[in-house]
């Protein structure tokens, strides 16, 4: 069953979406969409020196990726505007991984299929990395689930709980770095944060309490690259965008429906 490349990609896209989903709502709650891009920009980086120095591309896209979110953690830190750092560090991490890569002329590589995903080129060994790191993710949001919600209702209301609002910020920029290697080949790297963003924003209104939400978004974004395979092979468009305008649609079915009480 997995020699068909229809079937792979389907599986690769629900690995993304249990991932994305309950990250996502974090993203939303917390306000991390610009750091979110950050991380993803930086993927291409990554990319250019996994080419390098031939080791996986989810290995030098994860570890370029926590580098980002560690730096700009640390710059904040020090007094450096969030906005301005993110700024300064998305867009220069993604022209030198371009540049860089235009100096590897003994590689020959697609990057539009990085910039905006590749799923039917993904192959069973990927495959088995993108479940791998999406179950990886799902694990640790899990596991810090109640801490993390503590965290991002208030960061005092932690502190008298005994909990550590670093420790749980290091938890999340760990999980942003996994789904951005794990959805690199999927959506690419610039649609990536869409696939964070979009499915959470369109279960924010219909959802009473957070985990709701998270389940919610999880399901908009199996929908959406359900739909946005199958809107891509029916009318012959890219796949990773058409993921991404699969999940606009939902989001914008959601404005429609009646808000929750």
């Amino acid at each position: 069953m997995l020699d068909d490349f229809l079937v792979r990609a389907a599986l690769a896209g629900l690995a993304v979406a249990i991932a994305a989903g309950p990250l996502g709502s974090f993203v939303v709650w917390r306000r991390m969409a610009y750091f979110g891009e950050a991380t993803a920009h930086a993927a291409i980086l990554g990319v250019a020196l996994a080419l390098a120095f031939q080791i996986s591309l989810f290995a030098g896209t994860l570890a370029t990726a926590l580098a980002m979110a560690l730096t700009v953690t640390a710059l904040a830190g020090r007094g450096l505007a969030i906005d301005t750092a993110l700024g300064v560090l998305a867009h220069g991490a993604l022209a030198i991984g371009l540049v860089a890569v235009s100096f590897l002329p003994a590689v020959r590589v697609d990057l539009s299929a990085y910039l905006f995903g590749d799923i039917l080129a993904v192959g069973r060994s990927q495959l088995a990395v993108i479940w791998a790191g999406a179950l990886g993710v799902l694990t640790l949001l899990l596991w810090r689930w109640n801490a993390l919600l503590t965290v991002t209702v208030s960061e005092e209301l932690a502190k008298a709980a005994g909990l550590d609002p670093g420790r749980e910020r290091l938890a999340l920029t760990v999980a942003l770095a996994l789904v951005v290697a794990v959805a690199l080949q999927v959506v690419g790297a610039l649609l990536i944060v869409a696939m964070l963003i979009i499915p959470a924003a369109a279960a924010r209104p219909l959802s009473r309490s957070p985990e709701t939400m998270a389940i919610l978004a999880t399901l908009f974004a199996g929908l959406a690259a359900l739909g946005g395979l199958w809107g891509s092979l029916a009318f012959d468009t890219p796949a990773g965008p058409s993921i991404v305008v699969a999940a606009t649609a939902l989001f914008a079915l959601s404005r429609l429906a009646p808000r929750r009480a």
